[in-house]
């Protein structure tokens, strides 16, 4: 969990700045006014922080602020962080606009690498392509990373052949599979409903130890067989999963076995595996959600609740994912006046998220309790500097009830409220699909 006391003042300054629409760059600015020396780890640290909170235009303000210090080098990692950014927050032609502006000595197989990654990620084909032919020209495609992005690329868009394709010029240009490369191949054959060719790479591995024991290649076939209700099977590989697992890394492996034991439906072995190993690893937020999430699936609440009150207990930094998290839970069994004491209860000593607010509010539609839900709308649109909207549902749910309740006062309010938040052509945006269902929050993974 993050320490806020850990960080130097100035990120203490900047981790305070909840406004997405506040620039960092004053208070970086300051720092140095006062004196202060400028260390390139804490500004990638603090890139990485912000990334971590979702915050992405906080992340890119500091990469460009670093980039323009004379007296900090960049490296190729950096210029990836910021490409990367730039293509998430402003799409790829300001990315590819980035991307040509860079010194020739930045145009490495990395920063390559990051561009394809981004097209991968809007499913653009063309685009990954003509990229991949640019890098086997100039000699980059000599490692297994753009191949990988190619095989996630292809299922997405129904093009298996190409990945058999791609898969032959590895072996011809001696290109090494590991077991990244192995676990997207089965990635491919799950999405392809493709059981028989998931388990022949999956044997493959297992007899050759150079393709590499990951626990990725066993996460993907435990939830291929999940998708086949193959129930044991799924348990036997996530077995397998535990026995190969990195505890001394990061925690994303574990969260996905939490994930994947609570799809097996069998409540012991997840809790099982949560108290095992737990002491074990360096738990963070995601993995308090996702035990949360995992425990309410199973229509254990009352777990849910014991996971929530000992981070409560325990947290250095509260985090209002894990509180809201909680709340999808509760507003899926209907629990909405447990749902909203636990925000009061939040509320007392910091201010709540107004997304906390606003998941009240599709609880209470979902339940079709109106004039609840327009009150915790009008609650989650009185908290300024936060950057969140309503979604759509929402908000055209909540106007339509004023509307028919003639309620013109009440109209008024919640657009006045609104055009504080953002300019109206954003409004509009999101009044525009008035057709949505209500229950599509209710089938989100949190």
């Amino acid at each position: 969990m993050i320490n806020k006391l850990s960080f130097p003042l100035k990120s203490s300054r900047i981790v305070n700045l909840k406004d997405p629409k506040a620039s960092v760059i004053p208070v970086l600015d300051q720092w140095v006014n006062e004196g202060n020396t400028v260390r390139k780890a804490l500004l990638r640290s603090l890139v990485n922080l912000m990334k971590g909170f979702n915050r992405f235009n906080h992340a890119l303000q500091i990469s460009q602020w670093m980039a323009d210090r004379p007296n900090l080098t960049l490296s190729p990692s950096d210029v990836v962080v910021r490409l990367e950014l730039v293509h998430r927050i402003y799409g790829s032609a300001h990315a590819e606009k980035y991307f040509e502006k860079l010194p020739d000595k930045f145009k490495c197989r990395e920063v390559y690498c990051a561009l394809l990654s981004g097209y991968v990620q809007e499913s653009s084909v063309r685009k990954a392509e003509a990229i991949m032919e640019e890098m086997r020209a100039k000699g980059m495609a000599n490692s297994c990373f753009p191949y990988n992005l190619l095989i996630n690329l292809y299922p997405k868009n129904g093009d298996y052949e190409k990945i058999n394709m791609l898969i032959q010029e590895m072996e011809t240009n001696g290109v090494v599979r590991g077991a990244y490369t192995m676990s997207n191949l089965m990635a491919a054959y799950v999405a392809a409903s493709n059981i028989s060719g998931m388990e022949r790479i999956l044997n493959q591995i297992e007899k050759d130890p150079q393709l590499g024991n990951d626990w990725r290649v066993y996460s993907v076939a435990a939830s291929g067989y999940l998708k086949f209700g193959l129930i044991e099977k799924a348990l036997t590989m996530l077995r397998k999963l535990e026995d190969v697992m990195p505890l001394e890394k990061k925690t994303s492996a574990f969260d996905i076995l939490v994930t994947l034991y609570g799809k097996t439906g069998k409540r012991d072995e997840l809790y099982l595996v949560w108290n095992t190993y737990k002491p074990l690893i360096e738990l963070k937020e995601t993995s308090v959600m996702t035990m949360i999430s995992s425990l309410s699936k199973l229509d254990d609440i009352k777990g849910a609740e014991k996971i929530f009150r000992e981070w409560e207990s325990q947290c250095m930094m509260y985090d209002f994912r894990v509180l809201n998290t909680l709340l999808f839970a509760y507003c899926r069994k209907g629990l909405l006046k447990k749902a909203e004491a636990a925000v009061e209860k939040a509320a007392k000593d910091r201010t709540p998220c107004a997304s906390s607010w606003g998941i009240l509010a599709m609880g209470y539609i979902e339940h079709n309790q109106m004039y609840k839900a327009v009150e915790m709308l009008k609650k989650a649109l009185s908290i300024s500097g936060q950057g969140w909207r309503p979604n759509s549902m929402t908000l055209t749910a909540c106007l339509n009830f004023l509307e028919k309740q003639g309620d013109v006062e009440g109209v008024e309010e919640v657009t006045k409220l609104l055009k504080s938040l953002e300019p109206l052509n954003e409004v509009t945006k999101e009044l525009g699909n008035f057709d949505e269902g209500y229950n599509i929050w209710i089938n989100e993974d949190v």
